[in-house]
């Protein structure tokens, strides 16, 4: 009897520890959060007509840098089969989240500039959140600190072209007070309901303690006096 008591008694502590644990499993893990200064991992694929390229890794120095703002020229192979009147374009996926950058056309885009890459990277805390680019315009301004980029760009005997992409991140606010307060109330609920399940559960178990001990020592008290008669 004392050990099903026993396991009865330990119920309600594995109810408590099993939402404990589904609650703290709702929280991002601390150890796969970035911190500044992380290189933010990339692929990319290429497009020629109607054939692509595998995925290839893209290489630290060209990848983002978490919450750091630059810029790095990435280098375009030449695609196989490639006349020179056709566009081109690649795509990326960024982070171990796999953010997609859609298909960016780079070369052969019926614009006399040399191209840049505009990257938008939104993240708060360690946490990458999205990531968005679109083809502009080289500025003026790299352009004359760097000539041979655009040289290079429109010589057609010149490979690997060089694109310029600039990573820009934006932060966006940790706290979301409805939303935290929603969180912290679903939580502290939970927390509630299970510790009145075991208040409820062991005030039972003690009761009908209580009862059967009550009981077994009638019964004996009965046994005694009838010997006694």
């Amino acid at each position: 009897m004392a050990g099903m008591v026993t396991e009865a008694g330990s119920r309600p502590w594995k109810s408590l520890i099993q939402v404990l644990l589904v609650v703290s499993l709702s929280f991002p893990h601390l150890s796969s959060a970035y911190r500044p200064g992380d290189i933010v991992a990339m692929s990319k694929m290429g497009q020629y007509h109607s054939s692509r390229t595998t995925w290839h890794d893209v290489i630290g120095k060209h990848c983002p840098i978490f919450a750091v703002n630059r810029e790095v020229l990435i280098p375009i192979a030449k695609p196989v089969g490639y006349t020179g009147t056709d566009p081109y374009k690649i795509k990326f996926q960024v982070g171990s989240e796999k953010f997609l950058i859609h298909w960016l056309l780079v070369i052969n885009r019926k614009s006399s500039e040399v191209p840049m890459i505009d990257v938008n990277l939104r993240y708060s805390g360690g946490d990458l959140l999205g990531v968005t680019a679109q083809v502009v315009d080289m500025p003026l301004s790299y352009l004359n600190t760097h000539p041979e980029i655009r040289k290079q760009f429109w010589d057609p005997q010149h490979w690997p072209k060089h694109v310029l992409v600039r990573y820009t991140w934006k932060e966006q606010s940790e706290i979301d007070v409805s939303s935290g307060f929603y969180v912290l109330f679903g939580s502290a609920l939970t927390f509630s309901f299970v510790l009145s399940i075991y208040v409820l559960q062991s005030s039972r178990e003690k009761l009908a303690r209580f009862v059967r001990e009550t009981v077994v020592e009638s019964s004996s008290n009965v046994g005694e006096f009838g010997k006694v008669e």
